[in-house]
């Protein structure tokens, strides 16, 4: 317990940045109209743990730009929507230990020449989402193609299916998601980052960091009956296989 900890007691709902676009992971289930997802069900983790009801969150649909500007204003306590952990972030927003481990790659629709993230891609146009770790890669090495960026992932598959785009970049674990939605497209070559992603909170709330961290050691325990890999057998190893254990924490000094 801390003063961020406090605030949201306080008040009494977590307030959540998350996605509402991505499948799989936060978006709205057409049957319930709910949000649900893995990054989902690890925000009620959260709110039950603070609250004792995991129901006790306010969910805003925070785009992938916007996620570090909505926490250092306040408007959020947490965000939690597929966000990697990386040097330059980690100046302006403290992280959790990391909940998942994906790595970026291409997608395109099956019969593209494009065959990974490599010179294949010269004279194409890319989508990739403003703010992403996918726009600082492509960005730094574009291989001949054209950069495009949109404020969230699925408006890529939106352009790619419009035949706006060529070919869009993205994390694996969003991307897989995607392909699920259609199955016109396809993942090309390999992951070739390694991206790990973190709850996110502002620098100054130490103590909420601390309380996010103690719900993911309990999330992770159980083996293969913990809520993390329960978690994971609902969500994401239709499309994500081979995954038999959640990533392990390292701290801080």
């Amino acid at each position: 317990d801390g003063p961020a900890v406090e605030r949201i007691k306080a008040r009494g709902r977590l307030i959540a940045g998350v996605d509402q676009n991505s499948y799989r992971w936060g978006y709205r289930n057409p049957d319930t109209r709910e949000l649900s997802g893995f990054d989902i069900d690890l925000v009620h983790a959260i709110a039950k743990d603070i609250l004792g009801d995991a129901d006790k969150v306010i969910f805003l649909a925070i785009p992938t730009s916007q996620r570090i500007p909505a926490l250092e204003t306040g408007k959020v306590d947490i965000i939690a929507r597929t966000m990697t952990i990386n040097c330059a972030r980690i100046k302006q927003v403290a992280f959790s230990t990391t909940y998942f481990e994906a790595g970026q790659q291409v997608m395109v629709p099956k019969g593209s020449p494009v065959t990974a993230f490599d010179d294949t891609l010269k004279g194409k146009k890319v989508c990739t989402a403003q703010g992403s770790t996918s726009e600082a890669k492509l960005r730094a090495e574009p291989h001949g193609s054209t950069l495009l960026s949109v404020p969230n992932h699925l408006d890529c598959l939106v352009r790619l299916q419009l035949g706006q785009v060529d070919a869009v970049l993205n994390d694996t674990a969003l991307a897989a998601g995607q392909v699920a939605q259609d199955q016109s497209m396809r993942l090309v070559g390999k992951p070739f980052t390694t991206e790990p992603y973190g709850v996110a909170m502002n620098l100054k709330d130490e103590d909420l960091v601390r309380r996010v961290n103690k719900v993911l050691e309990d999330y992770r325990r159980g083996g293969s009956d913990s809520p993390w890999m329960r978690a994971y057998e609902k969500w994401l190893a239709h499309d994500l296989k081979g995954i038999t254990a959640p990533p392990v924490p390292k701290y801080r000094d």
